[in-house]
């Protein structure tokens, strides 16, 4: 139930807000600021809770919710979602505190961010088909709503583009979803939207896995976003304000790849192994062209925007690497990601409150002007590059090594990204802190405040701790990596016979046989 708690907790804050008079805006926010910071602080303790040697689900709980269906409320987490739970937690609270400057509608805002919360939180935890589907559809509306009512001038057309992507996405999944409930069923003999026995049991041709996979692919693939479903994502990063984009960056994008983890890849092992090739291709396309189309931007946070595209490549390549190093640099980039590209967008986000402009071509010299802010900059940019000592550094190291253990020529096109982005990255910098002031609106600009240290330097200690010493965060996945592997290891694939006679013997299903007879009866 605790972990049920720390997940519900920001969505009952919201109606607790919703009775605070809209005229107390300091209130609002110091209430939403305060939600968040006590849920971030309660999921710490999952992790000093967790076994780390245990591949199984921890912080169990279910319990029947319409057994009629086989529903169940049932949630859970192990090595893989671990990290990205408690990174919601501590991304909620950074997006809130970089929020006081939001002006319009502030209730509003607040209540929107703390439900979008919930929404990404039980995500990371559903080990039920029916109630992940609920979430991942739930977090879609507060943020559509932050990007359309406080978004940019375009921010309609990228809060439609963005909903209606990963919405069609989304409803492939659910014909799978459906399927696989029904096929199970026939194969069976119980009906169940368990996702844990459903990937244990479930016995698939490999068409059946080659068509399941493609349902399932595309709507992680809109979400992560991979070339070429990445259109939606520099729009809605340009459109949404700096708190949206952090959230957009650091959790919603990480949804994605979770879902090849959790589901693709132990679902479908065969048809993973069989859409490699494909995967990789995609995945190199990306990584090579976020970086050349973000090097040509003269908006900042379409730059970092497409850069996003690139870096998530990296990710996509480590998890179809299969191998321990692959899956262990793409789970540690997932999070480093979100870390980097999120410092990223605030400092972006921080000079547009003082300049209300982005474009490069406006800046220059201002590093004489506001030698804090520089600094926290340059640490952000050096961090996205991957310069070791920096978290960004670990990550892309490990994922390189592992795909170069499957493919030398891969590792090879994937290590041009890396060039690239020091490219794009270094030249952005020199021209936005460096070279002469030629705007006289650049000499008045004022350095960073309190409050904007206070949003920085966590993410600023990040960027150090797992570029000098990751084993804390990669400790926590090693188990389940070491699982996975098996999983998608050919000559662990198990014959359809074995997995008949594991279903028949199983519990936890043979419970379920009995209830649901019980019923018919």
């Amino acid at each position: 139930m605790y972990l049920t708690f720390v997940t519900f907790l920001p969505l009952l804050a919201c109606f607790v807000l919703a009775m605070i008079p809209r005229e107390k805006v300091e209130s609002v926010k110091w209430f939403a600021l305060i939600v968040a910071g006590v849920d971030f602080i309660l999921s710490l303790p999952l992790y000093f809770e967790f076994n780390m040697n245990s591949a199984d689900m921890q912080f169990e709980y279910i319990t029947s919710w319409i057994p009629q269906w086989g529903i169940s409320y049932h949630v859970g987490m192990d090595g893989i979602s671990l990290l990205l739970y408690i990174m919601t937690t501590f991304l909620t609270f950074i997006s809130i505190l970089a929020s006081w400057e939001v002006k319009k509608h502030v209730k509003e805002y607040m209540m929107a961010m703390l439900a979008l919360s919930t929404g990404m939180l039980g995500v990371f935890i559903a080990l039920d088909f029916f109630l992940f589907y609920v979430f991942w559809e739930f977090q879609l509306i507060p943020m559509y709503i932050i990007i359309g009512v406080w978004g940019g001038p375009r921010r309609i057309y990228a809060a439609v583009k963005f909903f209606i992507y990963t919405a069609v996405g989304s409803l492939l999944m659910l014909v799978g979803i459906i399927w696989m409930y029904f096929h199970f069923h026939s194969t069976v003999g119980v009906f169940t939207t368990d996702i844990l026995l459903i990937t244990e049991h479930i016995n698939l041709t490999l068409d059946q896995q080659k068509w399941l996979f493609m349902a399932f692919f595309l709507a992680f693939a809109i979400k992560v976003p991979m070339f070429p479903f990445h259109t939606w994502l520099p729009d809605a990063h340009v459109e949404a304000p700096t708190a949206g984009s952090v959230i957009l960056a650091g959790v919603l994008l990480k949804m994605g790849t979770y879902g090849f983890l959790r589901f693709n890849l132990p679902m479908f092992p065969v048809a993973s192994n069989e859409f490699l090739p494909f995967i990789a291709g995609l995945a190199i396309i990306g990584i090579i062209y976020g970086a050349l189309v973000a090097m040509v931007q003269e908006d900042l946070k379409k730059l970092v925007a497409y850069s996003s595209v690139s870096h998530l490549g990296f990710v996509m390549l480590g998890i179809f690497a299969f191998n321990h190093y692959g899956l262990q640099g793409a789970l540690l980039q997932n999070l480093n990601h979100g870390i980097s590209t999120s410092a990223l967008f605030l400092m972006v986000g921080m000079i547009y409150d003082r300049r209300h402009t982005r474009l490069i071509s406006e800046f220059g010299g201002i590093a004489k002007v506001i030698p804090v802010f520089t600094i926290c900059f340059m640490i952000a940019t050096l961090s996205s590059i991957g310069l070791p000592g920096t978290n960004g550094f670990v990550g892309e190291f490990l994922i390189l090594l592992g795909i170069f253990q499957v493919n030398g020529f891969y590792a090879g096109l994937a290590t041009t990204g890396v060039i690239f982005a020091a490219c794009y990255m270094l030249w952005m910098f020199q021209r936005v802190m460096f070279l002469k002031i030629e705007k006289p609106e650049n000499e008045k600009l004022t350095d960073m405040t309190g409050r904007e240290l206070g949003v920085m330097v966590p993410l600023i200690v990040l960027i150090f701790w797992i570029g000098f010493y990751p084993t804390p965060f990669t400790k926590t996945f090693d188990a389940s990596i070491d699982k996975l592997v098996k999983q998608v290891d050919p000559a662990q694939f198990m014959p359809h016979a074995q997995d008949q006679h594991a279903a028949k013997t199983d519990l936890r299903l043979m419970r379920l046989k009995l209830e649901q007879n019980g019923n018919l009866n």
